[in-house]
């Protein structure tokens, strides 16, 4: 053949290529396409395909290994890293289309799978035909039956929430006996025998979380074994008692097959990484080397070459490979066999193996041996066994093609059967309709934070406030509204088709403030005359010790003392006034001392060992004009009391010893220094001596002001109710500016 010719042919098969791609774009209708995923261990495989009269056709196909272990035994671990390669899959598929896809089909793996069988019946009309919608809705019965009898057997402790990913009928009943097919059959009583698998929501929800991350809409939700057993084993098949085992790289999924029916599911928890670890670990080489080396193996060559961790360049015999993973391929071997009895109570007519571990090398002949039948009744499921399936691609030949078809296979069988279609905040989700579904089923399903729900409350304030513990709470958090069809309903409102379901989301509750003044009882600033001293009263803030405003925010922790003067009682107590050596009034009255002082009260308190004369100066030799008022002590006799009116005569002497005295000497002297003058005082009560005291010792008339009065104790700043102690310098004088 020319190179002319060969170039013309090669031009031609790429024309012919486009002329198809083209084709298909024009004649295909994207909602008959049917897009499937089989998110493995190792790869994910894409499938799309459209039905044609009784087969399905694959039209286009694609293969992406992980970039990393992004799935451990069935299980997507790395959301992100399986999201990558699905995305990878899809725009490699929509090229060679030249369409875009958007809703897709996607299956579960079994790794913690868990099954539930039941018996529905129900009455009809035995004049009219049984269609496909009484069909259908009997089956939906049957699941929802399943479920709850489901919930009420796994145990309370256990706290994980299950869902039905898929369902098979073992037997159909017409009038009590047992059919292949209900539709356009009459009768009096219908019934089914239903088998629901169950996973948890955690593997159900990581595969949504995924498709969402690249924006695919789950229009079909099915379990594996499901999948794979509808194509590799059709209904005609099913009369015999058959076992399918999909080995994958987590995970080995299985499903048994008898009287035309599926009668049972099941997991077995290792596969072919098993095999590939072993190696990995015997010939010190990394996990994806590993893997190369056990698919070679399925190849039948005699020697195998690879370079280990160290750098070090290896050629080893096949053989050798094959008895470093014996002890593995026979484990696989006897766990798959020892689960086909624990299932079927006895061995099969035949077992047939599907996935990409079912290619290692004298597995069949294993599991053959293990359940007691010859090597040809355990065999490896190909594409050309097939019957309803038309598959060109050569990357779908083998039998890891089985489940990625049978995926897109069983949504094309579901189609408008098995799910609802919802809106939650305008966003449409479809609902595998397994149960009475209700809010918190939708609200799985597109990864919405239930933490969202709740609103948290504020955070407190805990601090002290005189010595006493505080606390002051954080608003309480508004819980996330929920409406369903703009009604208000809550997370277990059930469901139906169409539903609009709008959440607003919970507001959180504000921090705890409060300032010092919300502490205060009175924060009105008061003036009162104290023995003729004019005092303002007013509240004095500390924080942690140190004096702050009034408008200062209490944090947490803090340590708070307020002090107040608000009613006689207070003013007692600050002023160590003992009521017992001193008669107290205000405005000339005495009053309890829970009164409540107020503006311009006038406050005398007077020694009770003193007692007030008027001394009269116009009758003294003196010739004082002036009337004051003095106090004398108890034991000093009086005028009054004086045996002889000479005493009149004496009435200087007298007057002197009424005046207050600046120095008076004895026990309990106060030595202080006043406006530069050295005083000694002599205090008789047993309470404290405090600055405003001092007045009744000097000569400071505080009822005709001169300026702002300034008060200094030890040159600070001084206030009326501060203690004077022995030593201690006063000043006090009017400041004119």
């Amino acid at each position: 053949m020319s190179a002319k010719s060969s170039k013309s042919k090669i031009i031609d098969k790429a024309a012919d290529k486009a002329k198809n791609s083209s084709l298909k774009k024009d004649t295909i209708n994207q909602e008959d396409i049917i897009f499937a995923l089989d998110i493995g261990t190792r790869t994910v495989i894409g499938i799309v395909g459209v039905q044609e009269k009784d087969k399905f056709k694959v039209i286009a196909s694609e293969i992406v290994e992980h970039k990393s272990r992004s799935m451990l035994d069935g299980q997507i671990h790395d959301i992100e890293g399986v999201a990558l390669v699905v995305k990878e899959v899809r725009e490699r598929l929509e090229k060679k289309l030249g369409m875009s896809l958007s809703k897709v089909a996607i299956a579960a793996a079994g790794r913690v799978l868990k099954t539930c069988q039941v018996h529905v019946e129900r009455e009809c009309d035995s004049t009219k035909e049984i269609d496909l919608e009484l069909v259908s809705s009997l089956e939906l019965e049957g699941i929802q039956r399943a479920q709850a009898v489901f919930d009420d057997e796994i145990s309370k402790e256990e706290r994980t929430r299950f869902y039905c990913v898929g369902y098979s009928v073992v037997n159909y009943y017409l009038d009590d006996y047992v059919i292949s097919a209900l539709a356009g059959h009459r009768g009096k009583k219908v019934g089914a025998d239903i088998l629901a698998t169950f996973l948890p929501h955690a593997v159900i929800d990581s595969m949504y979380t995924v498709m969402n991350r690249v924006g695919l809409e789950v229009v079909s939700l099915t379990l594996e074994p499901i999948a794979a057993i509808n194509v590799a084993i059709p209904k005609d098949l099913r009369l015999l008692n058959l076992a399918l085992v999909d080995i994958g790289a987590g995970t080995s999924d299985m499903a048994i097959t008898r009287d035309g029916s599926i009668i049972a599911y099941g997991m077995i928890p290792i596969a072919g990484d098993e095999i590939t670890e072993k190696i990995a670990h015997h010939y010190l080489v990394d996990f994806n080397t590993a893997e190369k080396i056990k698919i070679l193996l399925s190849e039948k060559k005699d020697k195998i070459a690879f370079t280990d961790v160290l750098g070090i360049k290896r050629t080893v015999e096949t053989a050798e490979v094959m008895e470093v993973i014996k002890p593995a391929v026979e484990l696989l071997a006897q766990t798959v066999a020892e689960k086909i009895l624990e299932y079927n109570h006895k061995a099969p007519n035949a077992v047939f193996l599907v996935g990409g571990g079912s290619q290692i090398p004298c597995l069949t002949e294993l599991i053959a041996s293990k359940l007691g039948l010859t090597d040809d009744r355990v065999v490896v499921r190909r594409k050309e066994f097939f019957s309803k399936v038309k598959v060109s691609s050569k990357k779908l030949a083998g039998p890891d093609a089985i489940t990625p078809i049978g995926i897109a296979v069983t949504s094309q069988m579901q189609r408008g059967h098995d799910f609802i279609s919802v809106a939650i905040n305008g966003q449409k989700v479809r609902l595998f309709n397994s149960k009475k579904l209700v809010v918190a089923d939708a609200l799985v399903l597109i990864g919405f934070n239930p933490r969202d729900l709740i609103g948290k409350n504020g955070k407190n304030i805990d601090f002290e406030l005189n010595g006493v513990r505080k606390t002051v709470m954080g608003e309480t958090g508004n819980s996330a509204q929920i409406f369903v069809n703009d009604k208000p309903a809550n997370l277990e409102t059930v469901l139906n088709n169409g539903d609009d379901i709008k959440i607003l989301p919970a507001v959180d509750g504000a921090d705890a403030k409060i300032k010092a003044s919300e502490l205060v009882k009175d924060i009105s600033v008061r003036r009162i005359c104290l023995n003729g001293a004019q005092i303002t009263l007013e509240p004095k803030i500390f924080i942690n010790g140190k004096s702050a405003d009034i408008n200062e925010n209490i944090q947490n922790g803090d340590i708070v003392n307020i002090e107040e003067i608000i009613t006689m009682g207070d003013l007692i107590k600050v002023c160590e006034i003992d009521p017992s050596e001193f008669d107290i009034k205000v405005n000339g009255t005495e009053v309890p001392q829970d009164y409540i002082l107020k503006d311009s009260d006038e406050v005398e308190y007077i020694s009770k060992k003193f007692k007030k004369i008027d001394v009269d100066y116009n009758i003294d030799i003196n010739n004082n004009d002036n009337n004051d008022d003095y106090y004398i002590e108890d034991e000093i006799e009086t005028a009054e009391n004086n045996e002889s009116d000479s005493n009149y005569g004496n009435m200087d002497s007298y007057a002197e010893e009424a005046k207050p005295r600046d120095v008076l000497t004895g026990e309990n002297c106060l030595n202080i220094i006043v406006n530069g003058e050295n005083m000694s005082i002599k205090n008789n009560n047993d309470s404290k001596f405090i600055f405003v005291d001092i007045f009744n010792y000097i000569d400071f008339d505080l009822s005709k002001p001169k300026g702002n009065i300034v008060l200094k104790l030890n040159g600070k700043n001084a206030a009326f109710t501060d203690i004077v102690n022995s030593g201690d310098v006063i000043d006090i004088y009017w400041d004119k500016n």
